[in-house]
């Protein structure tokens, strides 16, 4: 059956439903016709999606980006922000033109099923899951590190993890990304306040004696160890779909993309320039814990409702994707059954628990989660899009002719996918190497220890 598109530029001369949906977009959308239901799914603004797109992205992860301007230099650690900032821009357009032109797909399983078939299906599937679990335990690992600061370190770090890691699931919990929305928009401030005062904090208290460079020259490996910070600090796009998905205009996710990628790049680059620039070549990774006692705890207190709710979406959207593949087009996806809930409840603990297991018990947990984000991160947000694109073109207009037409789109395709390949296999290298360095000088500690 032929597909329809569903571009913006044709939302204008299609009839419009009451709930502002193209035509015929529900007949295929993965939540339907919703009228009449107990749940609903379709009801997040743009501006929502906007400020929980934010509340996803920027968190833990901008933490580590001063010390990777300390590895490379000021001047191309900025550039490089910014032009990922830009490509991730880029990138977002291709993923949110994709998903307008098939209203079926709700995860990034669903559009390696159309790219590639069943087995793209559940590659790409595993990988979100794996990926959005990964990224819980990373959460949990930042809201460890900060109530070890508030607390002067006086109890395990397990326990921290432990602690941090049951209102993490507790939030996870709303079976609606509307019931996280709202929540998100305190997430939001948290990491935005708690970034001021981190600045403010190091130009009142700057290192003495601290080194500044504007280039550095170093090794391929401690440069690219350093770029995955950055490169990851975008990683987000794996929940585009899901969030459009429960969108009431889904023609308006551009501008909740648009909002979401300027506020990061320009957020990512202040945040990272005035901290090196004040803290120096010695900064952290996170970032606050360069800062003395007193402004560190403030600056880790402020942001613990990001890492929180960071994390809980992460869980949810893991949750999320096995709920609907399991209860797709059936009653208990819309209804409030005992089977629908149980087994919500049931997917919301296994993934949080798996969360807090490979955070807690496998020594080279963060290094894992370079992994992870090297095999999946690097597609999710930047190479698959380019095959989104192509795919798309080719098969709504008349094949390679269509690809040649256009070609100067096409060479951006064919790059963003050359791209993805790169950060995926350099990750990897670099991030195996680190473990195999780890090894070698003693620095992994046991399973489940203090």
């Amino acid at each position: 059956m032929e597909s329809k598109n569903y571009d913006n530029d044709e939302y204008d001369s299609r009839p419009v439903q009451s709930s502002a949906r193209p035509a015929g977009y529900d007949d295929r959308d993965v939540f339907g016709h919703e009228e009449g239901n107990d749940i609903k799914y379709k009801t997040l603004s743009w501006q929502l999606v906007a400020v929980l797109m934010i509340a996803e992205i920027v968190s833990n992860g901008m933490l580590s980006l001063p010390s990777s301007l300390a590895v490379v230099g000021l001047v191309p650690g900025i550039i490089l922000i910014v032009f990922l900032g830009v490509f991730a821009t880029y990138t977002s357009w291709l993923l949110v033109k994709f998903k307008l032109r098939h209203p079926e797909v709700h995860t990034m399983g669903d559009a390696g099923k159309i790219l590639f078939g069943p087995i793209g299906r559940e590659v790409l599937a595993f990988g979100t899951v794996v990926f959005a679990i990964f990224a819980t335990g990373g959460q949990l690992l930042a809201g460890q590190i900060a109530l070890s600061a508030l607390s002067d370190g006086k109890l395990c770090l397990m326990l921290y993890t432990g602690i941090f890691a049951i209102p993490t699931l507790l939030l996870s919990l709303p079976r609606t990304l509307d019931g996280l929305s709202w929540l998100s928009v305190v997430s939001v401030a948290s990491i935005i306040v708690a970034g001021i005062v981190g600045m403010v904090a190091a130009g009142i208290e700057p290192t003495p004696d601290r080194q500044v460079d504007i280039v550095v020259t170093t090794s391929f490996f401690s440069a690219f160890i350093s770029i995955t910070n950055p490169v990851f600090a975008y990683a987000g796009h794996f929940m585009f779909f899901v969030m459009v998905s429960e969108m009431r205009r889904p023609q308006d996710a551009m501008k909740a993309a648009f909002t979401l990628q300027t506020f990061a790049t320009t957020y990512y680059a202040v945040f990272a320039a005035v901290t090196y620039v004040y803290l120096g070549s010695a900064v952290l990774s996170p970032s606050f814990s360069s800062l003395p006692p007193k402004w560190q705890k403030a600056a880790y207190g402020i942001a613990l409702p990001n890492f929180l709710l960071a994390g809980s979406l992460y869980a949810h959207t893991a949750s999320k994707l096995v709920f609907v593949r399991i209860f797709r087009k059936s009653r208990h996806l819309h209804s409030h059954t005992v089977l629908g809930w149980g087994t919500w409840i049931f997917l919301i603990f296994l993934m949080n628990a798996a969360a807090f297991v490979l955070a807690v018990g496998v020594p080279i947990f963060n290094y894992l989660i370079g992994i992870a984000a090297s095999l999946f991160a690097a597609w999710f947000t930047y190479g698959i899009a380019g095959f989104f694109w192509l795919h798309d073109e080719y098969h709504d207009n008349d094949g390679v002719r269509a690809w040649k037409r256009r070609w100067a789109q096409t060479t951006l395709c064919v790059l963003t996918i050359a791209v993805g390949a790169f950060i995926c296999v350099a990750g990897l290298y670099v991030t195996i190497r680190a473990i195999v360095d780890a090894y070698a000088s003693g620095a992994i500690s046991a399973p489940f220890s203090c």
